[in-house]
C-alpha cells in the first residue's frame, strides 16, 4: 500500500517555515511509530520544529496524532470525579506523594501515572520504590479497583499509552531538540489526555533547577499546554512555581518519602505544605469539589489514612523502616552569616552524583542517597554549623558531589528578599 506522504516532503515543509497540513502531521507521527520514517528523518523534523515552531492548530493535531498511536483510558465508571497533576520536574519535588492521597481524602480520585528520574530531576516512582514491597506496575483492572476503593493511585504508565511519544522522547533526548516547546507540550499532554482524567493541574517549574530557566519561556509552555488540554475537553490550569531553591529540606528518594509523611502528619516544611495545598485546591476546583478545604484533611488525619491505604494497596508497608545510606558527610558553614542563596541545580546535581538519580534510563538508583538541607535562604548559621548532609552508600561519590556544590550556596549579613512560591496562574 502506498504511503500518503514521504518524510523528505514533510521535513522540507517545516524547514522552510511552512505550516504542516493535518494529513502530513497524522501521517508522519503514524509512520514514525510504524518504523517507516527513520530516526534520522524524525531528528531532522524535530530540529526544524525547534527552529521554526508550530502554530496552535499544528500542535493540537500533533498531540492528537500522538494520542491516536495508542490506547486511551476511561474512568467514567468511577463513583467520583477524577483530577490529575503533572510537574515539569525539579529538585526536592516530592509534592505528588502527599498530594495524591490528600485530594483522594477530599473525595476526588487521582489517577497519577508517574515516571522515573533522569539526571538531576527526581522520579516519583524511584521515591516510592524506597518503601519496602511497593510496586509501580499495575494492570488497568488493578488501577481502576484501587481508584474506586482508595481514591488514589501512583503507578507507571502502561506501554500502550501514546507509544509515539515514548519513541520520540528518546530521540529528542539525544538530538538536542528537548527544548522545542511544541514537542514538550505535546509529549506531556498526549499522555495526560490519553490517561482520561477529567481535570488537570500543571505545575510548571521556573528557575535554575527547572527545565525552563526563565519566566517568559515557562509561561509560553504553560499557555500551550493549557490550550491543548482545553481544546481536548479537559479542564486544565497551570501554576508557574519557583525552582531556584530546592523544595523542602531533602532531595533524594527515601529522604523525600520521610518528608512527605511529615507533611501528611500535619508537619513538614512550609513551602512543601504551601504548594501541596495550592495544587490540591486547583485539582478540587477543576473536579467540582471546591467546597472542601484540603487543609482540614491534613489536620484531621484522613489524608494520612489515604496514604497508608494507597501504599498498602500497591504492596508497600507504610510502617516499615525506610532505607538509610551507609555513609554521610556534613557540609558546614565556614563562618557565621545568613544563607542568601541555595541553588537548586547544584543540590540536584549533588544528589544525582551521590546515587539518587541516574545518567541513563534503566540504571539503578540508591534508595538512601541524597542531600539533607539544614539551612535554607534566610536562615542564620553559626561558624561550623551544618548546612547540608550528603548521604550515599559509596564513599567515593562524595568528592564529585562536593564539586557540584562549589559556588552553589552563598551567605551574607542580611536575609534575601523572598521569592513567591507561586509566580503565576494560567487558565
Amino acid at each position: 500500500m502506498a504511503e500518503a506522504h514521504d518524510a523528505v516532503e514533510v521535513i522540507i515543509a517545516k524547514r522552510d517555515g511552512r505550516r504542516l497540513t493535518d494529513s502530513q502531521v497524522d501521517w508522519v507521527v503514524d509512520a514514525y511509530t510504524r518504523g517507516v520514517v527513520a530516526d534520522e528523518q524524525m531528528s531532522a523534523l524535530a530540529m526544524a520544529i525547534l527552529l521554526n515552531g508550530m502554530d496552535r492548530g499544528e500542535i493540537a493535531r500533533w498531540t492528537a496524532a500522538m494520542i491516536a498511536s495508542g490506547e486511551r483510558m476511561d474512568f467514567s465508571a468511577l463513583s467520583r470525579p477524577t483530577a490529575d497533576k503533572h510537574s515539569t520536574g525539579g529538585v526536592g519535588d516530592k509534592i505528588t506523594l502527599p498530594l495524591a492521597p490528600l485530594v483522594a481524602a477530599c473525595g476526588v480520585a487521582v489517577p497519577q501515572l508517574s515516571g522515573r528520574g533522569l539526571g538531576h530531576t527526581g522520579g516519583t516512582l524511584d521515591k516510592l520504590e524506597a518503601i519496602p514491597g511497593w510496586r509501580a506496575a499495575l494492570s488497568k483492572q488493578e488501577m481502576l479497583a484501587q481508584l474506586e476503593d482508595v481514591g488514589a493511585v501512583i503507578c507507571a504508565a502502561g506501554s500502550g499509552l501514546a507509544p509515539a511519544d515514548k519513541k520520540l522522547y528518546a530521540l529528542r533526548d539525544v538530538t538536542g531538540t528537548v527544548e522545542a516547546i511544541p514537542l514538550i507540550a505535546s509529549s506531556i499532554m498526549s499522555k495526560k489526555i490519553a490517561e482520561g482524567t477529567g481535570s488537570l493541574v500543571l505545575d510548571v517549574k521556573v528557575g535554575t533547577g527547572a527545565f525552563m530557566k526563565d519566566l517568559d519561556h515557562a509561561r509560553q509552555l504553560a499557555e500551550t499546554m493549557v490550550a491543548l488540554g482545553t481544546d481536548a475537553g479537559v479542564h486544565t490550569v497551570a501554576l508557574l512555581t519557583d525552582m531556584s531553591t530546592p523544595l523542602g529540606r531533602t532531595a533524594g528518594n527515601a529522604l523525600e518519602v520521610r518528608e512527605s509523611v511529615e507533611v501528611l502528619a500535619g508537619g513538614g516544611p512550609g513551602d512543601v505544605v504551601e504548594l501541596t495545598l495550592a495544587l490540591a485546591r486547583e485539582m478540587l476546583a477543576g473536579a467540582g469539589r471546591d467546597d472542601v478545604d484540603p487543609a482540614d484533611r491534613l489536620a484531621d488525619g484522613s489524608a494520612m489514612d489515604a496514604w497508608r491505604a494507597m501504599v498498602s494497596a500497591q504492596g508497600g508497608d507504610p510502617d516499615a523502616d525506610l532505607p538509610t545510606a551507609r555513609h554521610t558527610h556534613v557540609v558546614t558553614a565556614p563562618s557565621e552569616g545568613v544563607v542568601t542563596r541555595l541553588d537548586a541545580m547544584a543540590v540536584g546535581m549533588a544528589a544525582w552524583r551521590l546515587g539518587a538519580g541516574r545518567a541513563a534510563q534503566g540504571e539503578p538508583v540508591q534508595a538512601g542517597a541524597g542531600v539533607e538541607i539544614h539551612a535554607r535562604p534566610g536562615d542564620r548559621v553559626a561558624a561550623g554549623a551544618p548546612v547540608l548532609t550528603l548521604h550515599t552508600d559509596e564513599e567515593d561519590r562524595f568528592a564529585r558531589a562536593l564539586e557540584s556544590l562549589e559556588g552553589g550556596w552563598d551567605r551574607g549579613d542580611t536575609a534575601p528578599d523572598g521569592v513567591p512560591l507561586v509566580l503565576d496562574r494560567i487558565g
